[in-house]
């Protein structure tokens, strides 16, 4: 279905980056105009957004007069995005200026809007940014967290603008709900933990499991392209991180812990999609274990931490935890054991096994609530999984406040 997008374009280093934004938007099918600033056509002449899009591009609200298209672009537009988004522009868009073509379309746009910052580091965290940027999103704007990495110069930090196609499927995900969808989790702080973690025998190896860390992303994914801020915290995940989230790396089950523990302090929801490991050795060699004529040593096993318990136990009020059981047999009243033991207000159970639930790019689960509730969820994709779980969570947000804002 081809969607009207408008790409807003503003006078950051990064804008050359819109262009495969745009190249991507427009082979999908899509109608893009291309509305830059004047600071931005000192990056990207407008004969290279009119080539790749093939529509005129006009930067003043005097351009095209009898069109009206400082108020006509945003009126119909399905789709909103302005990649990249210095700090100028979101300080002019949060005070709702409208001195340019780009401002007079944010603030007649009725469709979601998207902005993809990108900017120093100390500009992305100064007092002015930050609360042009809260503004912007309590008004129901997503603004996507920048990623961290080489920045304009020598520089490093966070504010570099993520990879296009990860915003672009940012976009998709956008336009897939349709243009008069607001983002439900606009305000909304998720914690999502992906991937598998590792309890060493010695120092060449471990004990693990198979889990890719696919339907963890696909949470993170669909948690920020409904406006949420996402903190990913990936245990042996070697996939590329999501555009506009958080991502902390760990190691082991205890790794995991800590880093759940510290971010679901104000965190709106926990969704525990990661698979720590249920044992560890309960002794480390510090040299890799040798083969013996005496046979293969035996090792003792220890528990790990029930880490989704230790949450449920320590839940603020308001606060949704989401739990997973995978398991091999006996699902359901498995499930249900665990979604009372952890005091999770929902668990997702799904059958685990060989090409089954670990690595692959399909799920199916059955949802359990804490209400008594149950959700069937047929295979589908893991994209299309986390967006059915985090429909459910959502109804439970609908009567609760953002414990973020509270914090």
């Amino acid at each position: 279905m081809t969607s009207r997008i408008v790409l807003g374009v503003s006078g950051g280093i990064a804008a050359y980056k819109a262009c495969e934004l745009l190249r991507l938007c427009t082979e999908a099918g899509h109608s893009v105009r291309v509305v830059p600033t004047a600071a931005a056509l000192r990056f990207v002449g407008a004969p290279t957004w009119e080539a790749l899009s093939g529509q005129p591009v006009h930067t003043e609200v005097w351009d095209d007069v009898p069109q009206v298209e400082h108020v006509r672009l945003g009126q119909t537009a399905d789709l909103v995005m302005v990649v990249p988004a210095t700090a100028d522009l979101l300080a002019r868009a949060a005070h709702g200026q409208s001195g340019d073509l780009l401002t007079a379309t944010l603030l007649t746009a009725r469709c979601p809007v998207l902005y993809a910052p990108a900017m120093h580091t100390e500009m992305w965290e100064h007092p002015a940014t930050v609360e042009n940027v809260a503004t912007l999103r309590r008004r129901g704007a997503i603004v996507v967290e920048p990623a961290s990495g080489r920045l304009t110069g020598p520089d490093t930090g966070k504010g570099r603008l993520p990879d296009p196609t990860a915003l672009y499927e940012i976009a998709r995900r956008l336009l897939a709900g349709g243009r008069d969808r607001t983002p439900d989790l606009v305000g909304r702080r998720i914690v999502v933990t992906a991937g598998g973690t590792r309890e060493y025998l010695d120092p060449v190896r471990f004990l693990g499991n198979r889990s890719s860390g696919k339907q963890g992303y696909a949470f993170a994914r669909a948690a920020v392209a409904r406006g949420a801020a996402v903190t990913l915290i990936a245990a042996n995940v070697s996939l590329p991180a999501p555009a506009g989230v958080d991502v902390v790396r760990v190691d082991t089950t205890e790794d995991l812990r800590k880093a759940v523990v510290a971010c679901a302090a104000d965190a709106d929801a926990v969704v525990m999609a990661a698979a720590p490991a249920d044992f560890r050795p309960a002794e480390y060699a510090t040299s890799k274990i040798k083969k013996s004529p005496a046979g293969p040593p035996t090792i003792a096993l220890a528990e790990t931490t029930d880490i989704a318990a230790e949450l449920g136990a320590a839940k603020r009020p308001g606060q949704v935890l989401v739990a997973f059981a995978a398991e091999t047999d006996d699902l359901l009243a498995r499930a249900a054991g665990k979604l009372t033991r952890k005091r999770a207000d929902l668990i997702v159970a799904n059958q685990v096994g060989v090409d089954r639930g670990f690595g692959t790019d399909t799920n199916e689960a059955t949802v359990l609530g804490a209400d008594g509730s149950t959700t069937e969820l047929p295979e589908m994709t893991k994209d299309e999984l986390a967006d059915r779980v985090l429909d459910l969570v959502a109804e439970r947000f609908a009567s609760a406040p953002s414990l973020g804002d509270q914090a």
